[in-house]
């Protein structure tokens, strides 16, 4: 993902980058990297289209946990059901191990074709299933899809790498926002099939051609643009000196927490709503209010975050993320529903889509070997994160009893701790790097 820069006058090269935001230093020669042009935006274009197909289903997994809960496998807990949703989110980030590792090795193209073919075949699959066949839903929604998802997702993220550097949370921000539109869209146009005589599988399909025509524009636009990095040795170097940065493991640890709930709402806002009185006709615009909010919470911290620095954006915006899940209990009409989907989808959005860069504030050597190391990392810890705390909260939930209290305090106690864990990290990094911009 990264190229060695060649770089002369070290020591003054040094005090600027110190002086500098919390960019990570130029991945290349500044020289080299073109901040901008035709191509670079085609495949930032091309990777909003690529979270628009994968992310954006995953926020809008909150549809199918309420039909699923409400209809085709009522017979099944809440906690079971978020299983699915999940499973498909934690092989995004798991499987964006694997496929990091892939991009720095020259197969950009094969990942993102790869994880097209697999995720389109799963969605058609998925139209398929037969109600109440809890394992069918589970295969192709919850381990097709998101295998698919995440051969594809985090290579979309990487390959802005190779087009901007000074710019690099924006553009980030710019490709993530991808799947803001999507979670969206998909809610509507699921919401609406759903409901009419048209049915579940109908619905899917039609996102499944959606999907489709998307990715294959995804795929001829999008280009790597920097040669395969090198492995060998010094790789396994860098791995252990990743894996031994104290501040670094903190970080890891705190967005462990806050992605173990920052998804809380965006999978039981609906179900919250529908069950406490909203009027049926707007809680299945429940969730795209929250999206369309975090439209511009993907790209206005990002914007900050190279002016402020990302880590220094994280921090507050978790600490009001993790607050502002109290304020879903106010989500008992249409009104209190509006409000909250707007704030949080906002403040939630910044955080999903700056954790990355702020990731990267963390790097300590000049050829940036550990860059890809670091956010491989993340993704496979936040895997876990994602895993579990969904199907925690469906438990803490205890239907038909629904106890809503539980779970978002829950969801908010481990956000707030795990933004105080930034906070101390963030104090052991400015000792480190010499600045308060990070």
């Amino acid at each position: 993902m990264t190229m060695s820069p060649s770089l002369s006058n070290t020591s003054s090269a040094a005090k600027e980058h110190l002086k500098a935001p919390s960019q990570l230093p130029p991945i290349a020669n500044s020289q080299n990297i073109p901040e901008g042009g035709t191509r670079a935006w085609l495949t930032v274009l091309g990777g909003a289209m690529v979270t628009f197909c994968t992310f954006g289903v995953v926020q809008s997994f909150g549809v199918y946990q309420d039909y699923y809960t409400r209809i085709s496998l009522n017979e099944h807990t809440p906690s079971s059901i978020s299983w699915i949703g999940s499973m498909q989110v934690f092989f995004v980030f798991a499987v964006g191990l694997p496929a990091g590792r892939l991009f720095d090795a020259g197969y950009f193209h094969h990942c993102i074709l790869g994880g097209s073919l697999v995720y389109i075949f799963s969605v058609f699959m998925l139209s398929l299933v037969e109600p109440h066949h809890y394992y069918q839903n589970f295969l192709a929604q919850g381990v097709g899809m998101g295998i698919g998802m995440g051969l594809m997702f985090l290579p979309s993220l990487q390959v802005t790498s190779h087009y901007f550097a000074r710019r690099r949370s924006l553009a980030m921000g710019f490709v993530i926002s991808g799947s803001s539109i999507g979670g969206c869209l998909y809610p509507v146009l699921l919401n609406n099939m759903f409901t009419r005589t048209s049915g579940f599988g109908t619905g899917v399909r039609a996102v499944a051609f959606m999907d489709l025509g998307l990715l294959i524009i995804a795929n001829f636009v999008m280009r790597a643009r920097l040669p395969p990095k090198r492995g060998g040795k010094e790789g396994e170097s860098v791995f252990k000196e990743v894996i031994t940065d104290g501040p670094y493991l903190l970080f890891i640890f705190g967005s462990f927490l806050i992605f173990w709930g920052i998804f809380v709402p965006f999978f039981y806002l609906q179900l919250y709503a529908a069950l406490h009185g909203v009027s049926p006709g707007f809680v299945r615009y429940s969730i795209t209010v929250m999206n369309a909010a975090s439209i511009l919470g993907r790209t206005v911290p990002n914007f900050v975050a190279d002016i402020c620095g990302p880590l220094n954006v994280m921090i507050p915006i978790s600490i009001i993320s993790g607050s502002l899940v109290f304020a879903m209990f106010g989500a008992t009409s249409i009104g209190g529903t509006v409000v909250f989907g707007i704030f949080y989808g906002f403040f939630s959005g910044g955080v999903v889509s700056v954790v990355t860069p702020a990731a990267v504030s963390f790097v300590s050597r000049k050829d940036h070997l550990d860059l890809g190391i670091r956010i491989g990392l993340l993704s496979f810890t936040l895997a876990f994160a994602l895993l579990t705390g969904n199907p925690i909260a469906g438990a803490l939930l205890s239907p038909p009893a629904y106890r809503w209290h539980l779970p978002l305090i829950f969801a908010a106690v481990v956000t707030i701790c795990g933004a105080v864990c930034y906070l101390t990290a963030r104090s052991a990094l400015v000792e480190r790097k010499a600045t308060q911009l990070l």
